[in-house]
């Protein structure tokens, strides 16, 4: 990384910048993809660990609560580290630090331990947390800023793509569609059950070895390639913006809440997908891996045609239309049976699919000097993946293993990303 020339301005205002810098938008949207299939070979994760460690419902989302846990603690970090050194660094050291956290995947299976899994991916999400503080604001600054939410939605939408090919890869590769009862554990030899956990441990550790190895080869690759620093400038000509400060933004504050339950929603959504198939709809484990991945295309799709009608429907109005939608999905999923269910979660993939990038887009909207201190407050929002999906699976434990009431928590949580799609983001024009 050579930091001795003086780092090349981007002109938020200057409508031709999109095109002049095509390419490092496309590697920003790379980092799209590479977090998207760390989130969402989670999905996988969370039933496949759950047998192979012998959990329960609230222990094994934990899973999730590491990853997301990393957000809100190095949130603060990260915005330091992007302000001191800069874009192009600070994304190197995000894929540096989510690879090691995947290598580290491979002494968790060898050992069985759970407690090396958690910590592998905590370290992840300290990656993860590096990566989308960089990458969100700088794809939404690049270019028009009037075309902010449609370019972040774009390179979102390669977020979604990683949906669907970590739901082939988790189903492929680390489901193995095998499962045990209690009792039918209790059955077994000690040598046998214990071959059983070793295997089914053993089974993620190519997948992880793959994705750190791309990691790297990507850290390697943004080292050569030319990203040009984002300023914001002041009057004065000095960029500022504090990270307290950046609250003044009434819209900001609303957007941090209902981001927090916006990433809650989701995961909680995604990552009991395969058991609430399996409940609902009676699907074995492999059938309810593959509609996980028809759930990944659903999202994909979902980015892609948000990103298209932002073109005619504004941010806000859409953002409250899906919300609406969701609800009425997540009653589905809790009340209704059969195929029915399965159909009701894929459409939650559909419909959620634009509500990151489309909260974030609104939270920093009109915040100039703010920018990076508010994408900072809004990245720690994601800490919502780590509490409310563990509400979410104390919650089917409280009701002996019934995952479908479960959903009810996601339905709240879209009721608050509805307030703020109806009236949160209006206190942008008083901020």
């Amino acid at each position: 990384m050579n930091h001795s020339a003086a780092p090349e301005v981007i002109r938020g205002s200057d409508p031709a910048a999109g095109k002049k810098y095509l390419v490092p938008f496309i590697f920003v949207i790379s980092l799209f993809f590479l977090w998207g299939m760390a989130h969402n070979l989670d999905s996988s994760l969370i039933p496949h660990l759950k047998k192979a460690c012998n959990l329960s419902n609230t222990q094994s989302m934990l899973i999730d609560t590491s990853v997301f846990l990393a957000y809100f603690l190095m949130a603060i970090p990260a915005g330091m580290i992007l302000k001191k050194w800069g874009y192009k660094a600070s994304m190197i050291a995000g894929l540096l630090v989510f690879a090691a956290g995947a290598f580290l995947f491979v002494p968790a299976a060898n050992e069985l331990s759970y407690i090396t899994f958690l910590i592998a991916l905590f370290i992840i999400g300290c990656g993860l947390t590096l990566l989308e503080t960089t990458a969100n604001p700088y794809a939404a600054v690049l270019g028009d800023p009037a075309k902010a939410t449609s370019r972040l939605n774009l390179a979102a939408s390669f977020n979604g793509l990683a949906a669907m090919v970590a739901g082939y890869v988790g189903t492929r590769f680390i489901l193995s569609g095998k499962s045990y009862s209690k009792a039918e554990l209790a059955a077994m030899t000690e040598i046998n059950r214990n071959t059983y956990f070793m295997e089914e441990a053993a089974s993620v550790k190519m997948p992880y070895i793959i994705l750190g190895s791309v990691l790297v080869l990507f850290a390697l690759i943004f080292c050569f390639i030319r990203f040009p620093e984002i300023k914001t400038k002041s009057i004065d000509g000095e960029a500022k913006g504090s990270f307290i400060g950046a609250l003044r933004h009434k819209h900001l504050k609303w957007a941090v809440v209902a981001q927090f339950f916006y990433v809650g929603a989701q995961v909680c959504v995604t990552s009991s997908f395969i058991r609430a198939a399996q409940q609902g709809a009676g699907f074995d484990e492999g059938t309810a891996g593959y509609y996980l991945i028809v759930y990944g295309f659903l999202f994909t799709v979902g980015r892609f045609a948000g990103t298209a009608l932002l073109q005619w429907i504004s941010s806000q109005k859409l953002l409250s239309i899906y919300a609406i939608v969701c609800i009425i999905l997540c009653l589905i999923a809790v009340l209704g049976s059969g195929v029915y269910v399965v159909y009701a979660l894929g459409g939650l993939g559909f419909f959620m699919s634009i509500m990151f990038p489309t909260i974030f887009a609104l939270g920093i909207d009109g915040i100039g000097d703010d920018t990076k201190p508010g994408s900072s407050w809004l990245i720690m929002s994601i800490v919502g993946g780590a509490i409310i999906p563990v509400c979410m699976g104390a919650l089917i434990d409280h009701y002996n293993d019934q995952v479908q009431i479960g959903y009810y928590v996601p339905l709240i949580c879209f009721l608050v990303i509805l307030y703020f799609g109806l009236k949160g983001y209006k206190i942008a024009a008083k901020s």
